[in-house]
């Protein structure tokens, strides 16, 4: 009997050793990969370069114990991401992929011309978007995307816009480069816009420079 167990507190000791052995190796392997490489792509070749270096500026560390909210808040500080994903490959690598926003519509913001971003965010202009249209009035940006959204719904090509014109009471009035004006309602956009254009694909209406579809079901044309 005591043969047996001394067997076993043997079998038991070595496995102790074993277990930690194994262990050892195991977080020597864990310190020994830290984060190597990083890869930023899609905002292109000038800002893909600023966004890598801040996220190194981060000092990520193991890629087994990286906090992914440091990353995610450093992208969305970015008015330029629209979305992105990131990708962890073993052992030493991050992949950040983005998909850039798309430009609307361009602002004027304490003095200062910006583009609006499909993201909802301002961004500096660059002076290559001068063909966007411009919104005047105190933005709402949530009524602003909610507009694109519903003009992209509609038969109206969005580059025949010229300006949009946002007033206090959440009501559009849409500019169109052949300088025709499009009265929207406040609480029927969708509808008095889609009638509004009814009227002005008609050959009957060449003419007319406002179409006034403020009121529902109606329309008040001005020539």
């Amino acid at each position: 009997m005591h043969q047996r167990k001394g067997k076993k507190i043997l079998i038991y000791f070595f496995l102790l050793i074993l277990v930690g052995s194994i262990n050892n190796i195991n977080l020597n392997n864990l310190k020994l990969r830290e984060i190597r490489n990083i890869n930023v792509t899609g905002l292109g070749d000038n800002v893909n370069p600023i966004l890598l270096q801040e996220i190194k500026d981060l000092n990520l560390g193991n890629i087994f114990f990286i906090n992914k909210n440091e990353i995610i808040n450093q992208i969305d500080t970015n008015s330029l991401v629209e979305k992105y994903f990131v990708f962890k490959k073993y052992p030493s690598t991050i992949d950040i992929k983005i998909d850039k926003t798309k430009f609307l519509a361009r602002i004027n913001d304490g003095g200062k011309i910006y583009l609006v971003g499909s993201n909802g965010k301002f961004s500096e202009n660059d002076f290559s978007n001068n063909q966007l249209p411009f919104i005047f009035g105190n933005l709402d940006i949530d009524e602003f995307l909610n507009l694109r959204k519903i003009i992209d719904q509609l038969d109206i090509s969005y580059d025949s816009i010229k300006n949009l014109y946002f007033f206090s009471s959440k009501r559009w009035d849409i500019e169109l480069r052949n300088n025709i004006i499009i009265k929207l309602s406040k609480n029927n956009t969708k509808d008095s816009l889609k009638l509004a254009l009814e009227f002005l694909h008609s050959n009957e209406f060449k003419d007319i420079k406002q179409i006034d579809a403020r009121i529902k079901n109606q329309i008040i044309l001005n020539d």
